[in-house]
């Protein structure tokens, strides 16, 4: 079950972080070919990425109507931290994964061997092999498992994690961009 819920969270995200990124990365492109103080190209970027978390950025720097890159930055910084709980999302299911997955396999560990000794206990030293092996072989699946699921969580919400801040640096790049096409100078 608790694999079964880290899979679902691995892909939704492996999706979402290719969409956004890819969009951002194509939006980062286009608003680089934008003139400086050209506020129609800039919209036309915007209509060309709809939905694109880092359209609210673009867009958020076109109303706020700034009279200074300051403002506009900060109006930007508001969007930015408004978005990153969405890139963030359901990552705590991942690092509790990780934290449970052993623990779990450590619990069915100690039943495994409880039932190793039961089956000594019951049986005495003159146990079968199989009766004494059963429990061992739990225990040990219990453990593999555990330690499986830990292993795949924790690779995997290192990657998101590392997308997480790849977004926040591409938002970054792309506020300083938009910023500096609405109030600073010079030619594209």
């Amino acid at each position: 079950m608790l694999f079964t819920v880290a899979l679902a969270v691995i892909i939704e995200r492996l999706y979402f972080f290719h969409r956004v990124l890819s969009q951002g990365a194509a939006m980062e492109h286009d608003l680089k070919l934008v003139a400086y103080r050209a506020v129609d190209e800039l919209r036309r970027v915007v209509t060309k990425f709809p939905g694109a978390l880092q359209t609210g950025l673009v867009t958020m720097a076109l109303s706020s109507q700034a009279e200074s890159a300051e403002a506009a930055e900060r109006h930007i910084d508001e969007t930015i931290l408004e978005v990153v709980p969405v890139m963030d999302r359901n990552l705590w299911v991942l690092d509790t994964a990780v934290t449970l997955g052993p623990l779990l396999g450590l619990l069915g560990t100690i039943f495994g061997m409880i039932k190793t000794f039961d089956v000594l206990g019951a049986q005495g030293m003159g146990a079968g092999a199989g009766a004494v092996t059963g429990g061992i072989g739990e225990a040990l699946v219990a453990t593999g498992v555990g330690l499986f699921i830990a292993i795949v969580g924790l690779i995997f919400l290192n990657h998101f994690n590392k997308r997480v801040r790849l977004g926040v640096q591409q938002m970054e790049l792309i506020k300083i961009t938009v910023v500096n096409r609405l109030h600073g100078g010079g030619t594209a």
